[in-house]
């Protein structure tokens, strides 16, 4: 993807966090200063008494999205701009981030490099998935990882997985974590699963405290498409920890790689074993 010929940007800030009011408008003054107009999300200007546009308006009009916040923040935008496949640059406000990793200081001379072509812009994997229930189909995307775990604290769950309609596999325990190589580092880390470099083509199942010595976390290509289905119970859906839809022993889930991905905004010498480093002490 490339990104030429910049005229607008639109903005999205950290929900709940008035706070960001003057770093927004620095950014504001950064862009405006080299001739490209900013439009800020409505529900993110009403925060900050600002007048905005609707989401998918702005979307329609920008060439690229900012957020200011954290992972998060980079996380939604993401995901509710998915279908205008939008590039988005990420501003962390706070902690540094795994993806954003911008700070507001570096913004001015980072816009400076982005209007001379010196920025890349990466494509990571989202997950796609389709829930079918006896009132039809839904389809919802993630970024980082779709989650199926238990209702109850009191009960396991009992998952059935098929790849390409074949059996694959039996879950028992607190449920799976179906993870993108970006969200390796998330809730898939924490339930033992594997690192994945983020820019490859391939997404992993992680069971989350398995009942048996035998289950392992498993990498598969990406061009694998799995179903999972609770035969004798309900379970939960998560997705990337912001959604949550509850499924029935009727219901199947399909889970494969979406057709395309999420384009983030880096500088050029962005190095992620450098933040694995800076923010795991990956390799201490």
């Amino acid at each position: 993807m490339k990104l030429n010929n910049i005229k607008r940007v639109g903005i999205l800030l950290r929900p709940s966090t008035p706070e960001l009011k003057e770093m927004f408008f620095e950014a504001k003054r950064i862009f405006e200063s080299h001739g490209i107009e900013v439009i800020i999300e409505h529900i993110s200007g009403g925060m900050i008494d600002v007048m905005g546009q609707p989401f998918e308006m702005m979307c329609k009009k920008v060439d690229f999205l900012v957020t200011i916040g954290g992972d998060g923040t980079l996380i939604s935008a993401v995901r509710r701009s998915f279908r205008f496949q939008l590039p988005v640059l990420a501003i962390h406000a706070g902690k540094l981030g795994f993806m954003a990793d911008l700070d507001i200081g570096e913004l001015e001379s980072f816009v400076d490099k982005m209007l001379a072509g010196e920025f890349r812009i990466d494509e990571r994997s989202m997950l796609q998935a389709t829930i079918t229930t006896g009132d039809g189909e839904c389809n919802v995307v993630a970024f980082n990882d779709i989650v199926l775990t238990r209702p109850s604290i009191s009960k396991m769950i009992h998952l059935e997985t098929y790849i390409d309609g074949r059996s694959f596999n039996t879950y028992y325990g607190d449920g799976v974590v179906v993870s993108t190589p970006t969200g390796s580092t998330a809730y898939n880390l924490s339930a033992g699963g594997p690192v994945m470099f983020p820019l490859t083509q391939v997404f992993a199942l992680t069971p989350i405290c398995p009942h048996s010595l035998t289950q392992r976390p498993v990498i598969l290509p990406g061009h694998f498409e799995i179903e999972m289905k609770t035969p004798d119970a309900s379970a939960l859906l998560i997705i990337d920890g912001q959604d949550m839809i509850e499924i029935t022993e009727n219901d199947t889930v399909h889970i494969k790689l979406a057709s395309s991905g999420a384009h983030l905004i880096h500088r050029k010498e962005f190095n992620y074993f450098d933040v694995l480093k800076e923010k795991l002490g990956w390799g201490d």
